[in-house]
Order: C-alpha cells, then structure tokens, then sequence
C-alpha cells in the first residue's frame, strides 16, 4: 500500500469513528456477552478500620461456556424483608475499565468501600437494618440478591457504597 492510500484509509477510519459509524469491537468477538444467569455474585469482607468496611463483590462464571464481561455493575442496599432499596446506589469511583473473558470457574471482583452509616446523624442519616445487597452483573438488567446484614441510611443523598470497575483478582 503506497503512503497516499495508507494516509487516505487512516483518515477516513478516523472520520468513521468519529461519526460513530466504526465501533470498537469486544475483546474475543467469539464469545457471548456474560449475563446475570452465566454469573453468580457474592460478597467477600476484606478488611475494616475508620468507619469503612472493604471487601469485593465477587462475579463467578458459573455457566457452562466462556462469555465476556468487565466495567461496572449495579449495587445497592435492600432490606424490608421484600428487596426494597435502602439509600443510594453504588458511587462508581474512576478505575481501568476492561473487557474480561471469564472460562467456566473464572472469576472477577469489584473493590468496594463501605461507609458506616453511623458516620452521620441519625436525624439525617435515618438509619435502617439491612438484609443484603441487590447486584447487577455488567450490562444486565436482571439483578443477584447477596446477604449481607448492616445498617444503612434511609437518606438517599448519603453515598455509603463506592465501587471500582470489575477486574481479575
């Protein structure tokens, strides 16, 4: 290819993306997109101190075949004995975000940081006992349920769950 036509071809792949009309493609086009049934979330407590509580929200491919996932999910408090959402959803903190291939077994893990809702105010805070968390596996609309017993705040303006992007562990 002459230098002409390789500069021609660049410019117009740019002008392409830049249109939005050449997409990026996933990392292993072969396999599937992971979804909330391929994988089974679970919560991991890694360490405390300060008022905070770390751990890792755990994404396993529990399904038969190699699928792809990565980024962030979705996670919230529920409680009520009925799933009802506690407070505010997940912060989702800056982080690499990649596309992972999980093989059967494979797992990844989002760091998490709890905040204690006793940090606040009751009056502001409001607390509430919490049954668990409600999960959402990167891009699904169907979510986990993951026990895990804590209080948190009725108040939805007060950010207690902050989230990094899945990642291998």
């Amino acid at each position: 290819m002459s230098a002409p036509t390789r500069l021609f071809t660049g410019v117009a792949s740019l002008a392409l993306a830049t249109a939005g009309l050449l997409a990026p493609a996933p990392a292993d086009a072969s396999t599937p997109a992971c979804t909330d049934g391929d994988l089974t979330a679970s919560y991991h407590h890694h360490d405390a101190g300060a008022g905070h509580s770390y751990g890792w929200i755990v994404l396993r491919n529990t399904s038969s075949h190699a699928c792809h996932t990565g980024g962030y999910g979705g996670i919230s408090y529920v409680g009520d004995g009925n799933g009802t959402q506690i407070g505010a959803p997940a912060v989702r903190l800056p982080g690499t975000v990649a596309t992972y291939v999980l093989t059967p077994g494979q797992r990844l893990r989002s760091p998490i940081d709890e905040v204690t809702a006793l940090n606040y105010p009751r009056k502001q805070c409001r607390p509430q006992h919490v049954d668990g968390f409600r999960i959402y596996v990167p891009n699904a609309t169907l979510s986990q349920y993951v026990a895990h017993p804590t209080l948190g705040c009725r108040n939805d303006r007060i950010k207690l769950i902050h989230q990094k992007p899945y990642r291998r562990p």
